[in-house]
């Protein structure tokens, strides 16, 4: 089961207070899968800067040290081989999912399915359980347009190996927006560490570009916080719209 501190019963300690910018109500408990990733530990970082809570979610007790050093908790967990009853209990009290887990580039095609699909499956239904309607996923740009005949197992060469991953990530949103989710999909194009800038551009599908990880970080964290983009799925690369200004032009009202 979990290894992890157990959360506070109470977020009264933070109604009301104003962090960086951000004038709470109340905070936000939020899950994220793939904790130890370069996007989700900038996010983990933004969010409790911001006065929320977040708990980062990884599969090897070694990664837990460097999500407690963003301020977030960690939840050892391997959705591999985890089960939704596991994770529902984990994810009791918090009010919303981020999908920020993958193979990893070194990772052969059966685990861009096992991870990259299944575990956002994993993740949903665990969701699902716990009655936590908001769920964001970070997938990547062009998944609808993989190869059907080289994203297949077994995958033949490296090519075959990123079809696949583009078709999990495809199936996964597929999932995901079919479900009674406020979902919100991000595909970000080729991700960078350049530092992050603010401006962004945002839409159904936009030319190949390229976006620094800190700038999709700061996507999520915008779209959680203000209620932004639910209901919507778009392309993002670094651009000329302040984050915030482009997240609430694509807005369903």
């Amino acid at each position: 089961m979990a290894s992890r501190e157990e959360p506070p019963t109470s977020l009264a300690d933070c109604h009301g207070r104003s962090h960086a910018g951000w004038s709470l109500i109340s905070c936000m408990r939020i899950a994220i899968a793939g904790g130890h990733g370069q996007i989700a530990l900038l996010l983990e970082r933004m969010l409790v800067d911001a006065g929320h809570e977040a708990l980062g979610i990884v599969r090897n007790p070694a990664h837990v040290r460097d999500v407690e050093a963003t301020g977030a908790k960690a939840l050892v967990a391997d959705l591999e081989h985890w089960s939704d009853d596991d994770l529902a209990l984990e994810l009791r009290g918090y009010d919303a999912v981020v999908f920020a887990a993958g193979a990893g580039a070194r990772s052969g095609g059966e685990r861009k399915f096992t991870v990259d699909r299944d575990a956002a499956f994993l993740l949903a239904d665990a969701a699902e359980r716990m009655g936590i309607d908001r769920y964001v996923m970070i997938s990547a740009q062009g998944a609808d347009a993989y190869d059907r005949v080289a994203a297949v197992l077994p995958a033949r060469d490296d090519n075959s190996v990123f079809q696949i991953y583009l078709r999990a990530k495809a199936e996964a949103d597929a999932s995901i927006r079919a479900r009674g989710f406020r979902w919100t999909i991000v595909r970000p194009g080729t991700l960078t560490d350049r530092p992050g800038q603010g401006l962004v551009a945002v839409g159904d599908s936009l030319p190949h570009g390229s976006i620094p990880r800190a700038d999709v970080a700061a996507v999520v964290m915008h779209s959680l916080l203000d209620g932004t983009a639910v209901g919507r799925q778009f392309d993002l690369t670094s651009g000329s719209a302040p984050i915030a200004d482009a997240l609430d032009a694509i807005t369903i009202r």
